[in-house]
């Protein structure tokens, strides 16, 4: 893995995902530096898993991308990248983890195999025999024991065994950018913590660049530096973990921040909820994109808020801040 100076790992300016009628994801801008760990948060149907496709050209028939990706070293913006380009790109200079591994592996090939394939893709001139010895050091940097696991296929391994080899194919390589989209949701809460364990470690050892996507807040407290909450296809606030938790100030974050606090609420009482549901893509308010959920919502919620930057000292002017008409202040509950 290399590293050039003190350029971002990947950077994302003014990004839209739509289909020939309906705008999916708006104006997304954001960075990840090498060895960064940085969550996306918010409800499903928010735009998450499509930011991330989009940066990993994997956007479905039918769905487009404007804007600029670009990924450290490489001189081009990704969303104008040939196949050819891409398949060198993927799995070597960025991988990406998705939620489901079985869907992930070939279920026709032992895991072994399927993790050499990658390292021999990548790698010229690595021989059938070095590929293995690779595939299994690579397996045991993810707490898999190599001779249990090589020569068995994916079904025959537990959920987070399985997870693990998507997390190990992932590494393989070395990638600079790692995507991770809900890796960790159909496990169990021991496992997953297990899993959580091997990426943070996995990225560190390489000074990898991490994006993180999740709707578990606990767990973007856990795995990351830095988050960025997404809603109706906008980043409508960023910032420091700490500092965004500790102290939001787009009323969507302070919803999703109350909603995820049981611990508070007293017991037979209401549980906190964001009253409504995300709208469909394509059905998004004019104006700030969360208006017709917030209470303090009013008319002049009705044009889009600028983005307020909190911290901008070296740092892109969106790095830090919020996208709100009526923020929250610093002491509200």
């Amino acid at each position: 893995m290399s590293t050039t100076g003190g350029e971002p790992v990947l950077v994302v300016e003014e990004l839209d995902v739509a289909t020939s009628s309906t705008s999916l994801v708006s104006h997304v801008s954001f960075t990840i530096d090498a060895g960064e760990r940085v969550g996306l948060i918010g409800e499903s149907g928010s735009g998450k898993s499509l930011t991330a496709l989009a940066v990993m050209g994997l956007l479905p028939d039918g769905v487009r991308a404007r804007g600029r990706v670009r990924l450290q070293g490489q001189p081009q913006n990704l969303l104008e990248a040939s196949s050819r380009q891409w398949a060198a790109l993927r799995g070597e200079e960025m991988t990406m983890v998705f939620q489901e591994p079985m869907t992930a592996l070939n279920p026709t090939m032992r895991v072994g195999a399927q993790v050499a394939e990658v390292i021999r893709l990548h790698r010229a001139g690595v021989s059938r025999a070095e590929g293995r010895r690779r595939a299994d050091e690579v397996l045991r940097q993810v707490d898999l024991d190599p001779a249990e696991v090589s020569r068995a296929y994916p079904h025959q391994l537990s959920g987070g065994q399985r997870q693990r080899v998507v997390i190990a194919i992932a590494l393989a390589c070395d990638p600079r950018l790692l995507i991770c989209d809900e890796p960790s949701t159909a496990l169990d809460v021991t496992v997953q913590a297990q899993v959580l364990d091997e990426i943070v470690s996995g990225v560190q050892a390489r000074q990898a660049a991490l994006l993180f996507i999740t709707h578990d807040l606990a767990v973007v407290a856990q795995v990351c530096e830095r988050v960025l909450v997404m809603y109706g296809g906008r980043i409508v606030e960023a910032g420091a973990v700490r500092e965004v938790f500790d102290h939001p100030r787009h009323h969507y974050t302070a919803g999703l921040l109350a909603a995820s606090d049981l611990s508070s609420v007293p017991r037979g009482s209401t549980l906190p909820t964001i009253e409504g549901t995300v709208p469909p893509a394509g059905e998004f308010p004019s104006g700030c994109v969360f208006r017709t959920r917030c209470p303090w919502a009013d008319g002049d919620c009705e044009e889009h808020p600028a983005w307020s930057p909190t911290a901008t000292t070296g740092a892109a002017p969106w790095a830090s801040g919020f996208a709100c008409v009526h923020p929250r202040g610093e002491g509200d509950e």
